[in-house]
């Protein structure tokens, strides 16, 4: 591993992180309490500031605010609503390079790939600002004197949890949605990456957005969750997360009869077919590997390579490993930041101990580096066996297990063993192997000879233990609309 330092200028960087605050019923505030949590530097571990936690009587104002907000939101002609969305996209990209910024201060991707995330959210604002105009309803024929009709209409106030690894990805898929369906929206971002909420906020608020359309808010998760879930104006949760937590909230919504989007955590299975380079797939499933240094729920994290390519495969992806630059995300030239906290860190040098013990042998990395942040190497492993944490446990993080296999059903059963259903891969030039992998694979986003990520145009989600409900495409805005069925009769 290669480690680049920052430049000179990064405490003139950290100087300008904003300032954080709460965003209800188009205020900044502080809170109604003292509580804060301090926010720190990945690739330092320094404090880049503090931010305010949230009360009851905060979370309170913004659940009434986001009712109020609704029935104001709902009624605004879409053309308003969607012009409106689309200024805050065009602001959104005009700021890119700033939040980017603030987003590897906070969470510490490389900067370039901060900015490329503020440019496709606003892409994906603009994509469902679109889709809003187009929630169609129907005409059902019947006979004379009676009309059938089928309509949409927002579902109401929605609550919506989100985690620190995508910080503006992870909460504009909520908002988008939510605001270009016709919904009002309480969203409480990751406390570890508070700078880019605040900055996607603001953009909404220059655009002009009516107060209380949109609240934002921090807090004690469980505090949060469980208010905001009770409270009968919210009518819809939305999470992003982790299996068990989202298992708790999904529990608590139903407690309520509130529907739900739950996209969960994830284990992607990569199958390397024996038709293909087995060099070119090994470079190209590096290149994705180690986007935001594994942490991502759709990252590819278990590779079953033909046992006819496999040392080659091996082999070249080890090399791209170790030429992988590691270090301060705003110094030039890196190609992956550090982990985002100390246990991320922690859990991940955890399971590359549990494998070393049980006989699985690391080619690069997989060693804690010296000096601060909380940097991990891209670490591969090979000889794992099945028992190993790695192999069934998401691993969230730079590590690539890669496996032999030499019959392509044996290969598909191993990838779909596990109850995560979120992303899956496959390498092969062959129709009709392409075909079966995507028919065999047991998860919601599938890709042949590649592992690219989300797209706004397409949904996004999982089966199994690994959520329901989808984000993005023409399907993400269903979750926040509900359906009316209305049959008018011309005379009693």
């Amino acid at each position: 591993m290669t480690m680049q330092t920052a430049t000179p200028g990064r405490a003139a960087a950290e100087a300008r992180y904003p300032e954080l605050a709460l965003y209800v019923d188009g205020q900044w505030t502080q809170g109604s309490g003292a509580r804060r949590e301090p926010v720190l530097n990945p690739a330092t571990g320094q404090v880049l500031g503090e931010v305010p936690l949230a009360e009851r009587a905060d979370l309170d104002a913004a659940v009434a605010a986001a009712g109020r907000g609704f029935a104001l939101w709902r009624d605004l002609p879409v053309e308003r609503r969607t012009a409106i969305l689309r200024r805050a996209a065009d602001l959104l990209r005009a700021q890119a390079n700033e939040i980017g910024r603030v987003m590897t201060l906070e969470e510490g991707k490389p900067h370039g790939e901060a900015t490329g995330e503020v440019t496709r959210v606003a892409t994906l604002l603009d994509w469902d600002a679109e889709e809003g105009r187009r929630a169609y309803g129907r005409i059902i024929p019947t006979g004379p004197g009676e009309t059938l009709t089928v309509t949409r209409a927002p579902v109401g106030p929605v609550a919506a949890f989100t985690p620190w690894n995508f910080p503006a990805g992870g909460p504009m898929r909520k908002i988008a949605a939510a605001l270009a369906a016709g919904c009002s929206i309480v969203i409480k971002a990751s406390e570890e990456t508070p700078g880019t909420a605040n900055l996607l906020v603001r953009a909404f608020e220059e655009a002009g957005l009516p107060a209380g359309v949109l609240n934002l808010v921090f807090g004690v998760p469980s505090e949060v969750s469980e208010h905001l879930i009770a409270a009968p104006e919210i009518r819809f949760v939305a999470f992003t997360g982790s299996v068990p937590v989202g298992k708790h909230l999904a529990g608590l919504a139903a407690a309520a009869m509130k529907p739900t989007i739950m996209e969960l955590g994830g284990h992607a299975p990569v199958i390397v077919c024996e038709d293909v380079d087995p060099a070119e797939a090994a470079r190209s499933c590096a290149r994705g590997k180690f986007v935001n240094a594994g942490q991502v729920c759709t990252s590819p994290s278990r590779f079953y390579v033909h046992e006819s390519g496999y040392d080659t495969f091996v082999d070249v992806f080890a090399e791209a490993a170790a030429a992988v630059r590691v270090g301060d995300g705003l110094a030039p030239g890196v190609m992956m930041g550090p982990l985002a906290n100390p246990r991320r860190r922690a859990a991940v040098d955890a399971m590359v101990t549990d494998a070393r013990a049980r006989g699985a042998r690391v080619l690069t990395g997989g060693e804690v580096p010296d000096g601060p942040g909380y940097f991990y190497p891209p670490t591969v492993l090979v000889d794992v066996p099945e028992d190993a944490a790695i192999l069934r446990e998401e691993p969230f993080g730079p590590l690539a297990p890669i496996l032999p296999f030499s019959d392509l059903d044996e290969a598909i059963s191993r990838a779909n063993a596990l109850p995560y259903g979120l992303a899956a891969y496959g390498f092969t030039h062959r129709a009709d192997l392409a075909a079966r992998l995507a028919r065999a694979f047991e998860a919601g986003i599938l890709s042949i000879n590649h592992v690219g990520g989300s797209v706004p145009q397409a949904p996004s989600g999982g089966v199994k233990e690994s959520g329901h409900g989808r984000e993005g495409g023409s399907e993400g805005l269903e979750g926040y609309l509900v359906t009316k069925r209305v049959a008018h009769r011309m005379q009693i």
